[in-house]
């Protein structure tokens, strides 16, 4: 009879310290905090499409807290513009720094994001008129004039408003799409001539707004758990 009382309180002990460190495991999870740096894919494909859009765009993000992430753009575009009257090239270089909140609430495990948002962003760029029309007198059809205009050393500055989704499709690797609002602060014109594209920006439209998306693969690279 000992010997069965015996048996039972080990049986019981060892499912009880079973137990124990089962709920310990699940309670004691830890999630991952690394970098994580990819390209956009749209702007090389695109480039195939159409001849006068050339670009390349790389993306990193830091993940800093459970919910919000340092993130970053940078890369450079050039671009053949055809206005009404007027046709030029652009070209430059661009920087986005800002941050990242998931508003997505993952399953234990899952790491897939909700992204909104915001940039501070700045554009370094040069802008060639190739040509342009003009009509001196109403009477008499118009003239183009062909003769190239350089301007150097311009930029600009804007905020952006981020909103998009980063989907862990294989481990550590994260397809991404975002769709970007965004407002000019301001920008370094040519002389009679208003900037109507900026890389990074894009078109420059009515009340110094604009739109733009991209479309990344990318990486994690874990550092530690927290």
């Amino acid at each position: 009879m000992l010997k069965y009382s015996i048996n039972i309180i080990i049986l019981f002990f060892t499912l009880s310290l079973f137990s124990q460190e089962k709920a310990k495991d699940t309670s004691a999870y830890k999630d991952r905090y690394g970098l994580r740096v990819g390209i956009d894919l749209f702007q090389p494909i695109y480039s195939l499409i159409d001849e006068d859009r050339k670009g390349l765009e790389f993306v990193a993000d830091y993940r800093v807290s459970k919910r919000f992430s340092a993130a970053t753009e940078f890369g450079y575009s050039e671009a053949t513009t055809q206005e009404d009257f007027f046709n030029f090239y652009t070209n430059g270089q661009y920087l986005k720094i800002g941050a990242d909140f998931n508003a997505y609430k993952n399953w234990l495990g899952m790491e897939n994001i909700i992204v909104v948002g915001l940039r501070y962003a700045y554009s370094t760029f040069d802008q060639t008129v190739n040509e342009y029309t003009i009509n001196a007198d109403p009477f008499l059809p118009n003239q183009t004039i062909t003769n190239s205009i350089n301007y150097n050393g311009l930029n600009a500055q804007w905020i952006e408003f981020v909103l998009g989704i980063k989907a862990e499709i294989l481990h550590n690797v994260f397809l991404g799409f975002s769709f970007r609002g965004n407002q000019l602060i301001n920008s370094k014109d040519p002389d009679n001539f208003k900037t109507l594209y900026i890389p990074g920006f894009n078109k420059v439209y009515l009340n110094n707004n604009g739109f733009g998306f991209n479309y990344t693969i990318s990486y994690l690279i874990p550092l530690y758990r927290k």
